[in-house]
């Protein structure tokens, strides 16, 4: 998708949202995609900038040309930063990764675009969300979906970030709790390596169901946020 130069029109900007709930590794893709070296050879420009909840047009814009150009004066007017961001664009083909996005506004979310469009066809914006709505606002590709990991596969990673094994067979005394603490992750990358970073190197029974007994389970169901935070 990244590396498809589909021409970019004049009314708006390529952008691929990556959609998935709290933990499952939007992030981490978006990371993998963003250094990876046939992208790198692709793009005149690659830019990244953390959004999260607080959606203000002028401090991103401002982050994105600052990164752009190092050098750039210290401005406050929206309107000269985005002359000076449409400016550095003009004719390069980017790749900019706005990662967390939560805002659903249209109007806000047209008004940061507005310098990109002076791109390069091939121009690509990589969107991060755990929020449908954003993907509807923003969206002009077909969304990438992120699924929880399957059984085995989380498995697979508990275990080779905890036990440097591909399995719990090697450890027959931890095996039955440790699975069940799997399944509690529900298919999480993050919650897995999370979990398994307060159990590394410990290898006694007893901190195992100490994890497995704690109140960090004791939340409402899909209140995945909460979790996340606990763990972290």
């Amino acid at each position: 998708m990244l590396l498809k130069d589909d021409p970019s029109s004049d009314e708006e900007v390529s952008v691929i949202p990556i959609v998935g709930m709290g933990g499952i590794g939007k992030t981490t893709l978006a990371q993998l995609a963003f250094n990876e070296d046939k992208v790198k050879g692709h793009f005149d420009l690659r830019e990244w900038v953390y959004v999260s909840d607080d959606f203000d047009v002028s401090r991103i814009t401002k982050t994105i040309l600052q990164s752009v150009d190092p050098g750039t004066r210290d401005v406050n007017d929206l309107n000269l930063i985005q002359v000076n961001l449409k400016e550095n664009f003009s004719g390069k083909k980017f790749l900019l990764v706005l990662d967390d996005v939560w805002n659903e506004n249209c109007h806000e979310w047209d008004t940061l675009c507005m310098p990109m469009r002076a791109g390069a066809p091939g121009s690509k914006l990589i969107v991060t969300t755990c929020n449908e709505g954003v993907v509807a606002v923003t969206g002009t590709c077909p969304a990438y979906p992120l699924r929880e990991l399957t059984y085995n596969n989380c498995l697979s990673l508990f275990t080779q970030q905890g036990l440097r094994t591909i399995n719990l067979d090697a450890h027959p005394h931890l095996k039955e709790v440790g699975e069940e603490i799997v399944r509690r992750c529900k298919g999480l990358p993050l919650a897995a390596k999370a979990l398994v970073g307060m159990l590394r190197n410990q290898l006694n029974r007893d901190a195992w169901e100490n994890i497995l007994t704690s109140k960090i389970w004791d939340l409402p169901e899909n209140n995945v946020g909460i979790f996340m935070c606990r763990l972290t």
